[in-house]
């Protein structure tokens, strides 16, 4: 599903969809963010944090120099920021914080890691260049990201643009 975001609101509003069907299963699926630099990932993950219960106590900033950033929120967040991933960073925490029933998975730049160790189950956004505003991709991972992403698109209509890639 291809989606166009004019304005950076629409960034938020997003994150806020994405947080309410994401958190609706147990374990949370998680979601894999791909884009380039300054393309707002961090400020959909903002948006996502922030529609979830104990959002107040969070702090949202790209977690760069930390690899994770957990947010206070329920479920928790584990916002991983997979930028500066190389052999120094071992994947361990992102694979410990994987499946577990109380945290939701996001991460940044999941390209830096292999296919074969990402999740499972998951919805992966990617951005694609354009003019103006933000174009992202979204795609399942898996049987129940499937599903998730079929009832989202009532309300992901909005911000359709083009047919299902």
């Amino acid at each position: 599903m291809l989606l166009h975001l004019p304005a950076p609101e629409d960034m938020l509003d997003l994150g806020a969809v994405l947080a309410h069907g994401l958190t609706s299963f147990s374990p949370p699926l998680a979601l894999l963010l791909q884009g380039p630099l300054g393309s707002g990932k961090t400020t959909l993950v903002r948006g996502l944090v922030s529609a979830l219960p104990g959002a107040e106590e969070a702090e949202v900033s790209s977690p760069s120099f930390n690899l994770v950033n957990l947010y206070p929120t329920r479920p928790q967040v584990a916002h991983f920021d997979l930028y500066r991933l190389d052999s120094s960073h071992p994947l361990d925490e992102f694979e410990e914080l994987l499946g577990q029933a109380s945290t939701l998975l996001v991460a940044e730049w999941i390209d830096r890691v292999e296919e074969k160790l990402w999740p499972d189950e998951a919805l992966h956004v990617k951005w694609v260049a354009v003019p103006s505003g933000r174009a992202l991709e979204i795609r399942a991972w898996g049987k129940a990201a499937s599903g998730l992403l079929k009832s989202l698109e009532p309300t992901l209509n909005q911000w359709q643009k083009g047919p299902t890639v």
